[in-house]
């Protein structure tokens, strides 16, 4: 069972940034697509990202698209989230994902990723 553990949240002033990661505990994320998620205060949540399993792939939100960037360390078995430009509408929980099941096949449906990390807290202050 891979279980991933998101790291990098924190309090950034508008316009800043943060770099959120993500790595596995137990099984490695080798072969995976792996995901960026994000849930606001009394919303639901929402997809951010994804990255396919070597890397060579990426979808982005509209709401993110051009400020964030997903990115993986297949050598350091890490997934990161390049954030910028930060604005108060990005502040929630940030959750990285794994489909686990499908192996070096491109993952692009919420349903797929059914490991899910504990979260990251990201507030923007305006």
């Amino acid at each position: 069972q891979v279980q991933p553990v998101e790291s990098g949240g924190g309090l950034v002033q508008t316009g800043g940034s943060l770099r959120l990661a993500c790595v596995p505990s137990g099984r490695t994320f080798s072969g995976l697509t792996m995901a960026w998620f994000r849930q606001a205060p009394e919303k639901e949540r929402e997809f951010v990202a994804t990255v396919n399993w070597n890397g060579g792939r990426t979808t982005y939100a509209d709401s993110v698209r051009g400020r964030f960037t997903i990115s993986r360390d297949n050598a350091k078995n890490a997934v990161y989230l390049q954030m910028n430009s930060l604005k108060p509408e990005d502040t929630a929980v940030y959750y990285c994902a794994a489909d686990s099941r499908h192996f070096y096949l491109y993952s692009s449906s919420v349903g797929d990723f059914d490991s899910w990390g504990q979260g990251t807290q990201v507030t923007v202050s305006s």
